[in-house]
Protein backbone atom coordinates (compact mmCIF):
# COMPACT_ATOMS: atom_id res chain seq x y z
CA UNK A 1 0.00 0.00 0.00
CA UNK A 2 2.11 3.41 -1.00
CA UNK A 3 2.19 5.76 1.41
CA UNK A 4 0.73 9.27 1.70
CA UNK A 5 2.71 12.47 0.09
CA UNK A 6 3.35 14.82 2.18
CA UNK A 7 0.92 17.17 0.06
CA UNK A 8 -1.84 15.02 0.93
CA UNK A 9 -0.63 14.09 4.75
CA UNK A 10 -3.48 13.24 7.07
CA UNK A 11 -3.75 13.63 10.67
CA UNK A 12 -5.26 10.83 12.81
CA UNK A 13 -6.33 10.09 16.55
CA UNK A 14 -5.73 7.16 18.06
CA UNK A 15 -8.05 6.57 21.07
CA UNK A 16 -7.58 3.44 23.10
CA UNK A 17 -6.88 2.57 26.95
CA UNK A 18 -4.74 -0.50 26.19
CA UNK A 19 -0.90 0.81 25.75
CA UNK A 20 -0.30 -1.83 23.85
CA UNK A 21 -3.11 -1.18 20.92
CA UNK A 22 -1.94 2.75 20.54
CA UNK A 23 1.88 1.93 20.38
CA UNK A 24 1.08 -0.86 16.90
CA UNK A 25 -1.83 1.65 15.66
CA UNK A 26 0.68 4.12 16.25
CA UNK A 27 3.35 2.20 14.60
CA UNK A 28 1.43 1.34 11.44
CA UNK A 29 -0.14 4.60 10.81
CA UNK A 30 3.18 6.65 10.90
CA UNK A 31 5.11 4.14 8.78
CA UNK A 32 2.19 5.38 5.96
CA UNK A 33 2.92 8.83 6.57
CA UNK A 34 0.25 9.53 8.87
CA UNK A 35 0.22 12.05 11.45
CA UNK A 36 -0.57 10.09 14.56
CA UNK A 37 -1.91 11.59 17.55
CA UNK A 38 -2.77 9.36 20.65
CA UNK A 39 -5.71 9.53 23.62
CA UNK A 40 -5.74 7.17 26.48
CA UNK A 41 -9.25 7.90 26.56
CA UNK A 42 -12.10 10.34 25.76
CA UNK A 43 -11.41 13.03 27.92
CA UNK A 44 -7.89 13.45 26.29
CA UNK A 45 -9.39 12.83 23.14
CA UNK A 46 -11.82 15.79 23.32
CA UNK A 47 -9.08 17.95 24.35
CA UNK A 48 -6.84 16.81 21.88
CA UNK A 49 -9.79 17.64 19.13
CA UNK A 50 -10.63 20.58 20.24
CA UNK A 51 -7.04 22.23 19.86
CA UNK A 52 -5.92 20.41 16.79
CA UNK A 53 -7.72 19.63 13.28
CA UNK A 54 -7.85 15.68 13.16
CA UNK A 55 -9.11 13.85 9.95
CA UNK A 56 -10.02 10.64 10.99
CA UNK A 57 -10.42 8.88 14.66
CA UNK A 58 -9.79 5.17 15.31
CA UNK A 59 -11.81 4.62 18.76
CA UNK A 60 -11.71 1.70 20.68
CA UNK A 61 -15.60 0.55 21.97
CA UNK A 62 -15.44 -0.05 25.62
CA UNK A 63 -13.33 2.19 27.93
CA UNK A 64 -13.32 3.37 31.60
CA UNK A 65 -15.05 6.76 32.19
CA UNK A 66 -17.23 7.34 28.84
CA UNK A 67 -17.16 5.10 25.74
CA UNK A 68 -16.00 5.36 22.31
CA UNK A 69 -19.67 5.20 20.86
CA UNK A 70 -19.77 8.32 23.01
CA UNK A 71 -17.19 9.59 21.11
CA UNK A 72 -18.14 8.94 17.62
CA UNK A 73 -21.40 11.06 18.87
CA UNK A 74 -19.62 14.04 19.36
CA UNK A 75 -17.39 14.02 16.48
CA UNK A 76 -20.36 13.43 14.38
CA UNK A 77 -22.42 16.21 15.75
CA UNK A 78 -19.71 18.69 16.56
CA UNK A 79 -16.86 18.06 13.77
CA UNK A 80 -18.30 17.88 10.71
CA UNK A 81 -15.33 16.82 8.40
CA UNK A 82 -14.03 13.92 10.75
CA UNK A 83 -14.47 10.43 9.71
CA UNK A 84 -14.20 7.99 12.42
CA UNK A 85 -13.44 3.99 12.80
CA UNK A 86 -14.56 2.07 15.60
CA UNK A 87 -12.43 -0.86 17.01
CA UNK A 88 -13.77 -3.38 19.39
CA UNK A 89 -12.13 -6.53 21.24
CA UNK A 90 -16.11 -7.00 21.86
CA UNK A 91 -17.53 -7.59 18.43
CA UNK A 92 -21.30 -7.96 18.10
CA UNK A 93 -24.05 -7.34 15.17
CA UNK A 94 -25.89 -5.19 17.89
CA UNK A 95 -22.64 -3.23 18.19
CA UNK A 96 -21.81 -2.82 14.57
CA UNK A 97 -25.01 -1.67 13.46
CA UNK A 98 -25.31 0.72 16.86
CA UNK A 99 -21.58 2.18 15.81
CA UNK A 100 -22.78 2.55 11.95
CA UNK A 101 -25.90 4.22 13.23
CA UNK A 102 -24.47 7.10 14.96
CA UNK A 103 -21.76 7.89 12.14
CA UNK A 104 -19.17 5.22 12.19
CA UNK A 105 -17.71 5.04 8.73
CA UNK A 106 -15.55 1.40 9.79
CA UNK A 107 -16.23 -1.00 12.24
CA UNK A 108 -13.42 -3.73 13.18
CA UNK A 109 -13.33 -6.87 15.36
CA UNK A 110 -9.69 -7.13 17.51
CA UNK A 111 -7.35 -8.82 16.89
CA UNK A 112 -7.43 -7.29 12.79
CA UNK A 113 -4.29 -7.74 10.13
CA UNK A 114 -2.31 -4.73 9.52
CA UNK A 115 -3.48 -4.49 6.08
CA UNK A 116 -7.24 -4.46 7.79
CA UNK A 117 -6.38 -1.44 9.44
CA UNK A 118 -4.75 0.46 6.21
CA UNK A 119 -7.61 -1.06 3.91
CA UNK A 120 -10.03 0.63 6.52
CA UNK A 121 -8.34 3.75 6.61
CA UNK A 122 -7.44 3.99 3.18
CA UNK A 123 -11.73 3.89 2.96
CA UNK A 124 -12.30 6.45 5.32
CA UNK A 125 -10.25 8.33 3.47
CA UNK A 126 -11.63 7.84 0.43
CA UNK A 127 -15.03 8.80 1.27
CA UNK A 128 -13.37 11.98 2.92
CA UNK A 129 -12.06 13.41 -0.24
CA UNK A 130 -15.14 12.11 -2.23
CA UNK A 131 -17.23 14.41 0.04
CA UNK A 132 -15.24 17.23 0.15
CA UNK A 133 -14.71 17.26 -3.57
CA UNK A 134 -18.64 17.06 -4.03
CA UNK A 135 -18.33 20.03 -1.86
CA UNK A 136 -16.31 21.69 -3.66
CA UNK A 137 -18.08 21.53 -6.86
CA UNK A 138 -21.36 23.08 -5.46
CA UNK A 139 -19.82 25.67 -2.55
CA UNK A 140 -17.18 27.68 -4.40
CA UNK A 141 -14.67 29.31 -1.98
CA UNK A 142 -16.29 32.75 -1.29
CA UNK A 143 -14.07 35.78 -1.88
CA UNK A 144 -13.50 37.97 0.62
CA UNK A 145 -16.29 40.79 0.85
CA UNK A 146 -15.80 44.15 1.48
CA UNK A 147 -12.82 45.28 2.73
CA UNK A 148 -12.04 42.01 5.07
CA UNK A 149 -8.46 40.71 4.77
CA UNK A 150 -8.09 36.96 5.61
CA UNK A 151 -7.11 33.52 4.26
CA UNK A 152 -7.19 31.52 7.40
CA UNK A 153 -9.63 29.12 8.07
CA UNK A 154 -11.41 31.09 10.80
CA UNK A 155 -11.58 33.65 8.37
CA UNK A 156 -13.26 31.71 5.53
CA UNK A 157 -15.84 30.30 8.03
CA UNK A 158 -16.83 34.45 8.87
CA UNK A 159 -17.10 35.02 4.47
CA UNK A 160 -19.45 32.19 4.46
CA UNK A 161 -21.37 33.06 7.29
CA UNK A 162 -21.53 36.76 5.42
CA UNK A 163 -22.40 35.32 2.21
CA UNK A 164 -25.94 33.37 3.99
CA UNK A 165 -26.73 36.31 6.18
CA UNK A 166 -26.77 38.93 2.98
CA UNK A 167 -28.93 36.53 1.86
CA UNK A 168 -31.91 36.74 4.63
CA UNK A 169 -33.56 39.59 6.42
CA UNK A 170 -32.77 38.26 9.67
CA UNK A 171 -31.21 40.15 12.00
CA UNK A 172 -28.10 39.03 13.31
CA UNK A 173 -25.40 39.07 16.17
CA UNK A 174 -21.78 39.85 15.45
CA UNK A 175 -19.79 38.38 18.60
CA UNK A 176 -15.99 39.20 19.04
CA UNK A 177 -13.57 41.23 20.93
CA UNK A 178 -12.44 44.78 20.50
CA UNK A 179 -10.70 45.85 17.29
CA UNK A 180 -11.61 42.30 15.34
CA UNK A 181 -13.93 44.05 12.52
CA UNK A 182 -17.42 43.75 13.68
CA UNK A 183 -18.34 47.00 11.80
CA UNK A 184 -16.58 45.87 8.91
CA UNK A 185 -18.90 42.27 8.57
CA UNK A 186 -21.58 44.09 9.19
CA UNK A 187 -21.25 46.44 6.03
CA UNK A 188 -20.23 43.50 4.22
CA UNK A 189 -23.29 42.02 5.33
CA UNK A 190 -25.31 45.29 4.32
CA UNK A 191 -23.69 45.68 0.80
CA UNK A 192 -24.26 42.61 -0.22
CA UNK A 193 -28.11 42.34 0.46
CA UNK A 194 -30.92 43.39 -1.34
CA UNK A 195 -30.73 46.54 0.62
CA UNK A 196 -27.45 47.84 -0.42
CA UNK A 197 -28.75 50.80 -2.20
CA UNK A 198 -30.12 51.68 0.79
CA UNK A 199 -28.64 53.03 4.22
CA UNK A 200 -26.34 51.63 6.37
CA UNK A 201 -26.63 53.69 10.08
CA UNK A 202 -24.17 52.39 12.63
CA UNK A 203 -25.54 53.60 16.35
CA UNK A 204 -22.64 53.26 18.87
CA UNK A 205 -24.87 52.46 22.14
CA UNK A 206 -22.03 52.69 24.06
CA UNK A 207 -20.88 56.20 22.77
CA UNK A 208 -24.21 58.15 23.24
CA UNK A 209 -25.62 59.20 26.47
CA UNK A 210 -28.14 56.87 27.99
CA UNK A 211 -30.51 60.26 28.20
CA UNK A 212 -29.64 61.15 24.63
CA UNK A 213 -30.03 57.34 23.12
CA UNK A 214 -33.77 57.06 22.30
CA UNK A 215 -34.32 60.43 21.03
CA UNK A 216 -31.01 59.88 18.34
CA UNK A 217 -32.58 56.20 18.18
CA UNK A 218 -35.95 57.00 17.20
CA UNK A 219 -35.96 60.86 16.89
CA UNK A 220 -38.51 63.59 18.89
CA UNK A 221 -41.22 65.94 17.78
CA UNK A 222 -40.97 69.76 18.60
CA UNK A 223 -41.12 70.53 22.43
CA UNK A 224 -41.00 66.87 23.05
CA UNK A 225 -38.02 68.28 25.64
CA UNK A 226 -35.85 71.65 26.74
CA UNK A 227 -33.97 72.48 23.36
CA UNK A 228 -36.20 70.28 20.69
CA UNK A 229 -37.52 72.95 18.78
CA UNK A 230 -38.23 71.02 15.68
CA UNK A 231 -38.96 67.72 14.75
CA UNK A 232 -36.18 66.02 14.02
CA UNK A 233 -36.41 62.20 12.58
CA UNK A 234 -34.32 59.63 14.23
CA UNK A 235 -31.31 56.72 12.88
CA UNK A 236 -34.79 54.39 12.47
CA UNK A 237 -36.04 56.95 9.86
CA UNK A 238 -33.14 57.49 8.37
CA UNK A 239 -32.41 53.98 7.69
CA UNK A 240 -35.61 52.98 6.67
CA UNK A 241 -35.11 50.35 4.07
CA UNK A 242 -31.67 50.03 4.68
CA UNK A 243 -29.92 48.29 7.76
CA UNK A 244 -29.20 49.76 10.82
CA UNK A 245 -26.18 48.72 12.81
CA UNK A 246 -26.31 48.73 16.57
CA UNK A 247 -22.75 48.29 17.96
CA UNK A 248 -21.52 46.95 21.14
CA UNK A 249 -25.61 46.46 22.27
CA UNK A 250 -24.82 45.22 25.31
CA UNK A 251 -24.17 48.67 26.88
CA UNK A 252 -28.06 49.97 26.21
CA UNK A 253 -29.96 49.76 29.84
CA UNK A 254 -32.74 47.43 30.66
CA UNK A 255 -35.42 50.21 29.50
CA UNK A 256 -33.72 50.70 26.14
CA UNK A 257 -33.92 47.40 25.47
CA UNK A 258 -37.50 46.85 26.17
CA UNK A 259 -38.24 49.74 23.11
CA UNK A 260 -35.49 48.15 20.68
CA UNK A 261 -37.76 44.46 21.79
CA UNK A 262 -40.33 46.34 20.37
CA UNK A 263 -39.08 47.42 17.24
CA UNK A 264 -38.16 44.34 16.28
CA UNK A 265 -41.61 43.08 17.09
CA UNK A 266 -43.76 45.73 15.77
CA UNK A 267 -41.69 47.36 12.89
CA UNK A 268 -42.45 50.20 14.29
CA UNK A 269 -40.78 53.20 15.96
CA UNK A 270 -42.31 56.24 18.26
CA UNK A 271 -41.07 59.53 18.08
CA UNK A 272 -39.95 61.22 21.35
CA UNK A 273 -43.17 63.31 22.63
CA UNK A 274 -45.56 61.66 19.79
CA UNK A 275 -48.21 59.01 21.34
CA UNK A 276 -48.24 57.42 17.94
CA UNK A 277 -46.10 54.60 16.26
CA UNK A 278 -44.83 54.81 13.03
CA UNK A 279 -43.60 52.26 10.65
CA UNK A 280 -40.34 51.12 9.36
CA UNK A 281 -38.66 48.68 6.93
CA UNK A 282 -35.52 48.36 8.77
CA UNK A 283 -33.08 45.32 8.94
CA UNK A 284 -30.94 45.47 12.42
CA UNK A 285 -27.68 44.10 13.08
CA UNK A 286 -25.92 44.12 16.37
CA UNK A 287 -22.53 43.76 17.57
CA UNK A 288 -20.98 42.91 21.08
CA UNK A 289 -17.47 42.15 22.82
CA UNK A 290 -19.49 40.91 25.72
CA UNK A 291 -20.74 37.66 26.67
CA UNK A 292 -24.54 38.05 26.44
CA UNK A 293 -25.74 34.67 27.70
CA UNK A 294 -23.85 35.74 30.95
CA UNK A 295 -25.31 39.18 30.79
CA UNK A 296 -28.92 37.40 30.74
CA UNK A 297 -27.79 35.40 33.36
CA UNK A 298 -27.21 38.41 35.48
CA UNK A 299 -30.24 39.92 34.89
CA UNK A 300 -28.28 42.69 32.50
CA UNK A 301 -29.68 41.58 29.59
CA UNK A 302 -33.01 40.72 28.66
CA UNK A 303 -33.18 37.40 27.08
CA UNK A 304 -36.66 37.47 24.61
CA UNK A 305 -34.21 40.61 22.77
CA UNK A 306 -31.15 38.28 22.46
CA UNK A 307 -33.27 35.48 21.26
CA UNK A 308 -34.94 37.88 19.14
CA UNK A 309 -31.41 39.35 17.54
CA UNK A 310 -29.63 35.92 17.91
CA UNK A 311 -31.31 34.49 14.70
CA UNK A 312 -27.82 34.07 12.85
CA UNK A 313 -24.56 34.16 15.01
CA UNK A 314 -21.68 35.65 13.68
CA UNK A 315 -18.09 34.61 15.55
CA UNK A 316 -15.32 36.74 14.56
CA UNK A 317 -11.72 35.24 15.65
CA UNK A 318 -9.48 37.12 17.66
CA UNK A 319 -6.23 38.24 15.70
CA UNK A 320 -3.87 36.05 17.66
CA UNK A 321 -5.74 32.84 16.25
CA UNK A 322 -5.33 33.94 12.81
CA UNK A 323 -1.95 33.15 11.87
CA UNK A 324 -0.44 34.29 8.44
CA UNK A 325 -3.45 36.70 8.40
CA UNK A 326 -1.22 38.69 10.66
CA UNK A 327 1.22 39.03 8.05
CA UNK A 328 -1.23 40.07 5.09
CA UNK A 329 -2.88 42.56 6.92
CA UNK A 330 0.73 44.53 8.33
CA UNK A 331 1.31 44.44 4.26
CA UNK A 332 -1.66 45.37 3.15
CA UNK A 333 -1.50 48.62 5.83
CA UNK A 334 1.94 49.26 5.31
CA UNK A 335 1.01 49.79 1.73
CA UNK A 336 -1.82 51.88 2.04
CA UNK A 337 -0.42 53.93 4.74
CA UNK A 338 2.53 54.67 3.29
CA UNK A 339 0.70 56.09 0.01
CA UNK A 340 -1.32 58.11 2.23
CA UNK A 341 1.69 59.52 3.30
CA UNK A 342 4.12 59.16 0.59
CA UNK A 343 6.57 57.48 1.87
CA UNK A 344 8.56 54.55 0.11
CA UNK A 345 6.93 51.18 1.40
CA UNK A 346 9.27 49.89 3.78
CA UNK A 347 10.52 46.16 4.33
CA UNK A 348 10.12 43.97 7.77
CA UNK A 349 12.81 41.85 8.77
CA UNK A 350 11.79 38.16 9.29
CA UNK A 351 12.76 38.70 13.37
CA UNK A 352 10.10 41.78 13.11
CA UNK A 353 7.84 39.52 11.45
CA UNK A 354 8.30 36.74 13.88
CA UNK A 355 7.46 38.96 16.65
CA UNK A 356 4.49 40.15 15.16
CA UNK A 357 2.96 36.82 13.88
CA UNK A 358 4.10 34.67 16.94
CA UNK A 359 5.02 36.19 19.90
CA UNK A 360 2.63 39.57 21.03
CA UNK A 361 -1.03 38.55 22.14
CA UNK A 362 -3.13 41.64 20.19
CA UNK A 363 -5.62 42.44 22.66
CA UNK A 364 -6.56 45.35 20.30
CA UNK A 365 -6.39 42.99 17.59
CA UNK A 366 -6.44 44.14 13.54
CA UNK A 367 -7.39 47.90 14.98
CA UNK A 368 -4.10 47.32 17.34
CA UNK A 369 -1.98 46.03 14.57
CA UNK A 370 -2.93 49.19 12.56
CA UNK A 371 -2.27 51.67 14.67
CA UNK A 372 1.35 49.93 15.22
CA UNK A 373 1.78 49.52 11.44
CA UNK A 374 1.19 53.84 11.23
CA UNK A 375 3.27 54.20 14.29
CA UNK A 376 6.09 52.37 12.50
CA UNK A 377 5.51 53.78 8.89
CA UNK A 378 5.46 57.58 10.61
CA UNK A 379 8.58 57.17 13.31
CA UNK A 380 11.36 54.81 10.90
CA UNK A 381 12.90 56.50 8.63
CA UNK A 382 14.86 53.54 7.19
CA UNK A 383 14.17 51.45 4.51
CA UNK A 384 13.87 48.17 7.14
CA UNK A 385 11.77 48.09 9.85
CA UNK A 386 13.96 46.02 12.61
CA UNK A 387 12.80 44.89 16.16
CA UNK A 388 14.38 47.70 17.94
CA UNK A 389 11.71 49.77 15.97
CA UNK A 390 9.13 48.03 17.86
CA UNK A 391 7.51 49.65 21.04
CA UNK A 392 9.26 48.61 24.32
CA UNK A 393 6.75 46.09 25.77
CA UNK A 394 7.24 44.12 22.11
CA UNK A 395 10.87 44.11 22.76
CA UNK A 396 10.47 43.30 26.13
CA UNK A 397 8.41 40.03 25.32
CA UNK A 398 11.20 39.11 23.03
CA UNK A 399 14.38 39.77 25.06
CA UNK A 400 13.28 39.47 28.46
CA UNK A 401 11.56 36.61 30.66
CA UNK A 402 8.36 38.39 32.39
CA UNK A 403 8.91 39.43 36.07
CA UNK A 404 6.10 37.66 37.74
CA UNK A 405 6.30 39.22 41.35
CA UNK A 406 4.52 42.19 40.45
CA UNK A 407 0.75 42.45 41.39
CA UNK A 408 -1.64 42.59 38.71
CA UNK A 409 -2.47 46.52 39.09
CA UNK A 410 1.41 47.16 38.20
CA UNK A 411 0.88 45.22 35.06
CA UNK A 412 -2.07 46.87 34.07
CA UNK A 413 -0.91 50.38 34.46
CA UNK A 414 2.17 49.22 32.66
CA UNK A 415 0.01 48.08 29.93
CA UNK A 416 -1.99 51.15 29.73
CA UNK A 417 0.78 53.14 29.73
CA UNK A 418 2.58 51.28 26.86
CA UNK A 419 -0.76 51.41 24.72
CA UNK A 420 -1.37 55.29 25.24
CA UNK A 421 2.67 55.58 24.04
CA UNK A 422 1.44 53.63 21.17
CA UNK A 423 -1.09 55.70 19.85
CA UNK A 424 0.99 59.14 21.01
CA UNK A 425 -1.36 59.78 23.71
CA UNK A 426 -4.84 59.41 21.89
CA UNK A 427 -6.83 58.59 24.90
CA UNK A 428 -9.87 57.69 22.34
CA UNK A 429 -7.32 55.19 20.06
CA UNK A 430 -5.86 54.30 23.19
CA UNK A 431 -9.81 53.41 24.94
CA UNK A 432 -10.56 51.40 21.61
CA UNK A 433 -8.03 49.39 21.84
CA UNK A 434 -7.63 48.72 25.51
CA UNK A 435 -12.17 47.85 25.51
CA UNK A 436 -13.16 50.54 28.00
CA UNK A 437 -14.41 54.02 27.55
CA UNK A 438 -12.77 57.14 27.87
CA UNK A 439 -14.06 57.63 30.77
CA UNK A 440 -12.65 54.32 32.90
CA UNK A 441 -9.47 55.32 30.93
CA UNK A 442 -9.64 58.71 32.69
CA UNK A 443 -10.18 57.14 36.18
CA UNK A 444 -7.12 54.98 35.34
CA UNK A 445 -4.58 57.79 34.65
CA UNK A 446 -6.11 59.54 37.46
CA UNK A 447 -4.98 56.57 39.46
CA UNK A 448 -2.07 55.91 38.31
CA UNK A 449 -1.54 55.81 35.01
CA UNK A 450 0.84 59.09 33.53
CA UNK A 451 -1.48 61.54 31.52
CA UNK A 452 1.28 61.70 28.23
CA UNK A 453 -0.46 64.69 27.71
CA UNK A 454 0.74 66.12 31.18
Amino acid sequence: MPTTSSSEKRSVLVVDDAPNTVELLERNLSSQGYTVFTAPGVPEALTILQATPIDLVITDQKMPRVSGLDLVRYVRENLRDTEVIMITGYPSIEGAVKAVKIGAEEYLAKPFTDEELLSAVSRAFEKMCARRREKAATNHETPPPYGLIGESAPMRQVYRAIAKAASTSATVLIAGESGTGKELVARAIHYGSPRASASFVPVNCGGIPESLLESELFGFTRGAFTGATETRAGFFQTADGGTVFLDEISETSLNMQVKLLRVLQEKEVRMVGSSRGRKVDVRILASTNNDLPTLVKKGLFREDLYFRLNVIAIDLPPLRQRGDDILLLVRYFTEKISKELGKTVPRFTPEVLHILRDCHHWPGNVRELENLVHRLVVMTEAECIQTPDLPPYMRFSVLYEPDLNRTLAEVEVEYIRNVLASVHGNKTKAAQILGIDRKTLRDKIKNGVEDPDD
